[in-house]
């Protein structure tokens, strides 16, 4: 019993320290960065844990619970997301007179899921998880509650989030009762036992979760809530909510696909990779159109989503690189739009405004170095180099190249959507540096913790282009275990 609670003690440090956030808030009503200086230091304490555990596999809960290297990176990862997003967010919050207690204590609360999806070694573990993750995600984007559009954006998210979950418990069952186990590695057995051919119910519930986790990631045709929610959310929670529970969405994709549903790789690659070549095509086209920043990056977010798929159907083709690219395209991807969206919240300086690509005009002339991180984000999410973006998209497409079969068409498609994004996001930097001042000039926020999060996002971003070889070590240690 000792052993199972050590074994899970990240999860039991973020919660109590979710728990330490309120009590706090409570003591000391008055002062604002209090919860949020007991997060940071919770985070701390939690990720220290997750090193000391990244030597070997350990196991808890009889098997439901598989610690390691593979639950530490995404432990850390996770850990990353929800600092940067804590540093950005409380003067936004605090000016529109938004709580920062509840918000930090809920981001933790969803980290407890992101952990446990990472950790889970059944289906339960896993479907318990999913929903530890994605519900405080439908409290984050109604946070705003006196905000129509944020009211309708969660609203969306909440009930096409629900329809979605239980579609995807509908073929968990069934796959379940198939297999006759809820272990991922004993339904891999299973299933490769049965041999050739796709009985009807495994075939039902190969569906029914395809088409959950494609709700769960915003892959098109099932994309539809995320414009709404996100542009509705207050702009740290929509960075969030663009990062995290799409990071936990697409473990859970590695969990299911690339171990419990391996044996069928042949049945599900292709429906894979046309939902990712329609995902990356019909979200660059899209956010071409958009002149609220906002919703661009909205549309851009489902366009990254394509991209990661391409790494999962090249690891189902038997290319280990596979995992390995969306492993790192998922730590570089969540630095780069954290950045991007910690820049709107600087830009956001007054409660109520929206940006549009014309308030940024000439930004670049009155604010040079805020104007400068922007380009950078916008660099790397487009792929240049030698920024963390352009090493995530060349890992995950080489990857599909020596994949081959339809992973290497793949590999095709995303190399023209990557120079179709190029168009809208390079427009925002010549709108930062070579258009005239905007006639009514943006209100700049200037808070402390603000810009700590855009120089941590920034020298991640940098970092991760420029001196990849650690990140990669850990990836790959995360993988062999």
């Amino acid at each position: 019993m000792s052993g199972d609670l050590l074994t899970i003690a990240p999860l039991i440090t973020v919660g109590l320290t979710a728990v330490a956030v309120l009590l706090s808030d409570g003591l000391t009503p008055n002062r604002r960065y209090a919860p949020i200086a007991v997060a940071l230091a919770g985070l701390g304490v939690t990720s220290w844990i997750l090193l000391q555990q990244s030597g070997g596999t350990v196991t808890a809960l009889s098997g439901a619970y598989i610690g390691g290297p593979f639950v530490a990176y995404l432990g850390l990862l996770g850990s990353a997301v929800v600092a940067i997003t804590l540093l950005i967010s409380p003067d936004h919050l605090a000016a529109r007179r938004y709580p920062s207690a509840e918000f930090a204590a809920t981001l933790l609360f969803a980290l407890c899921g992101a952990i446990l999806v990472g950790a889970s070694g059944d289906l339960v573990t896993l479907f318990i998880g999913l929903e530890l993750m994605v519900i405080p995600g439908y409290i984050l984007a109604g946070y705003a509650k006196r905000d129509p559009l944020s009211t309708e954006g969660a609203v969306k998210y909440f009930l096409l989030g629900s329809f979605s979950s239980a579609i995807l418990l509908f073929g968990i069952v069934l796959l379940w009762g198939s297999a006759g186990t809820a272990s991922l590695t004993e339904i891999a057995t299973a299933l490769t036992a049965a041999g050739a051919g796709l009985q009807p119910a495994v075939a039902m519930a190969l569906a029914l979760i395809t088409t959950g986790v494609a709700f769960k990631i915003a892959a098109v045709p099932f994309h539809y809530w995320t414009p709404d929610a996100y542009q509705g959310s207050p702009t740290p929670i929509t960075g969030y909510l663009s990062v995290g529970p799409k990071i936990g969405a697409f473990v859970l994709m590695i969990k299911i696909f690339l171990v419990a549903l391996l044996p069928l790789a042949a049945s599900w690659i292709p429906v894979v990779a046309i939902l990712a070549t329609a995902t990356m095509t019909l979200g660059n086209l899209v956010a071409l159109t958009q002149s609220n920043v906002k919703r661009m990056l909205a549309y851009s977010s489902i366009a990254h989503t394509g991209y990661l798929m391409v790494g999962i159907v090249a690891a189902g083709e038997g290319e280990a690189s596979g995992i390995a690219g969306v492993l790192f395209y998922s730590a570089a991807y969540a630095l780069m739009n954290l950045g991007a969206f910690a820049f709107l919240t600087a830009v956001q300086g007054r409660p109520g405004s929206t940006v549009q690509l014309s308030d940024l005009a000439g930004l670049g002339r009155k604010h040079p170095m805020l104007a400068l991180l922007a380009a950078l984000f916008l660099l790397s999410l487009t792929g240049i180099p030698p920024t963390a973006g352009f090493f995530a998209k060349a890992y995950v497409i080489l990857s599909a190249v020596q994949a081959g079969g339809i992973a290497s068409v793949l590999a095709i498609v995303a190399v023209l959507n990557a120079a179709i994004a190029a168009f809208y996001y390079l427009r925002v930097v010549i709108y930062l540096f070579m258009r005239d001042p905007a006639e009514v000039e943006v209100q700049v926020a200037t808070a402390p913790l603000l810009r700590a999060g855009l120089i941590v996002a920034a020298a991640g971003t940098l970092l991760l282009g420029l001196l990849p070889g650690g990140l990669i070590e850990a990836v790959v240690k995360a993988i062999a275990s």
